[in-house]
């Protein structure tokens, strides 16, 4: 079975068609919809790739309602549609890939699998804010997590490529991105994450703010007057690195703090310190780490980012292998021999994933 996997993000819009091997065998990167690509440049990128036997959409948010994937029909399509608040950034652009792709593929069975489902499963400890119950069962408030397919694909294959055993089954995952997360992966399954009720949360990211004190969000609507609608596009499109440094570029920012510069030292230092916490909170959340896993555009290409954390994580028994970490390419182990945990890069195959959920709705064997 082919299936067409279609990756919409708020930055581009990616095609892949993924062979029953899992073996990719065609793929288009299209801007996002919106800024350059319209239904015709979707209908002609769809043309370039061949005949497809089902379609597999990456979908932000399943809310609690879907906790896996599902066939999309109609009825599926509305309650997505309902989800919109609760991910504007990333839910609308899904949709929008999900009804052009539709138009021109009306006759090929279509799979929505979902960011948040990997982290439906967390323990109540990891999942409840303490907020009033009203509003938690009223409004159905609660840490979603997002990332998941990524986290799903990077934490198996970082056990397949150790050769793990049952007992080594605590693997932290670093999805860093644009967007970034953190997941602690028990035995297979996501116990805890960093992001939470919408991606905002957690990690400094590229533009977006990572966790930030509820109150300082009171002061600027009531002290300074800052409207929601402001507060959430400096959240979401102005802050994080950008907000440090004047640039979301990772790339960027390196060059710059080898160069000496102080902003970009700044960001690169609250960077990295969200992260050490993050990776150290996700192994308190497993009683200890047996992996550690990089993936993502940052994760997967800066030795930097990578030694500066795992610099910081020595007390936990991390050490890179130097040499390593610096080079190589592909999925690769980068730890030395005397460190603890195992660490890793996994290049992130969220596309590979896809494919899979998409086959077991449809009843065809991966």
């Amino acid at each position: 079975m082919r299936v067409l996997v279609v990756n919409a993000g708020s930055s581009s819009l990616k095609l892949r068609v993924i062979d029953s091997r899992n073996d990719l065998v065609a793929s288009v990167d299209l801007p996002a919809i919106g800024s350059g690509t319209d239904e015709s440049t979707i209908k002609q990128a769809l043309a370039g790739l061949g005949d497809v036997d089902a379609v597999g959409h990456r979908i932000v948010h399943g809310s609690t309602e879907f906790t896996g994937p599902v066939k999309i029909d109609s009825s599926v399509v509305d309650r997505l549609r309902s989800f919109v608040d609760l991910a504007p950034l990333h839910q609308p652009a899904s949709l929008i890939a999900l009804d052009a792709v539709s138009r021109q593929m009306q006759k090929v069975p279509a799979v929505a699998c979902f960011d948040t489902a990997f982290h439906a499963e967390m323990p109540l400890a990891a999942t409840t804010y303490a907020i009033p119950e009203e509003w938690r069962t009223r409004f159905g408030i609660r840490r979603y997590g997002f990332h998941g397919l990524s986290h799903l694909y990077s934490s198996k294959r970082a056990v397949e490529l150790v050769g793990a055993k049952e007992n080594l089954s605590k693997v932290i995952t670093c999805h860093l991105g644009a967007g970034a997360s953190l997941a602690a992966v028990h035995a297979g399954r996501s116990v805890d994450t960093t992001m939470g009720f919408t991606p905002l949360e957690g990690l400094v990211m590229a533009t977006r703010t990572g966790s930030l004190d509820p109150g300082l969000v009171l002061w600027l609507e009531e002290h300074v007057g800052i409207k929601a609608d402001e507060l959430a596009e400096a959240f979401e499109h102005r802050s994080g690195l950008m907000g440090l440094a004047g640039t979301s570029d990772m790339r960027e920012i390196l060059l710059r703090w080898r160069a000496g510069d102080f902003d970009a030292e700044v960001a690169l230092g609250v960077y990295v310190h969200r992260l050490r916490a993050g990776i150290a909170s996700m192994a308190a959340a497993m009683n200890g780490a047996d992996l550690l896993v990089f993936t993502g555009g940052v994760g997967e290409h800066s030795s930097e980012v990578r030694k500066l954390a795992a610099d910081g994580l020595r007390f936990l028994g991390v050490v890179l292998d130097e040499e390593a970490n610096r080079n190589g390419e592909g999925d690769r182990i980068i730890s030395a021999g005397s460190s603890q945990i195992a660490t890793l890069v996994v290049f992130s195959r969220e596309d590979i994933e896809i494919a899979k959920e998409t086959r077991s709705v449809l009843g065809t064997a991966c």
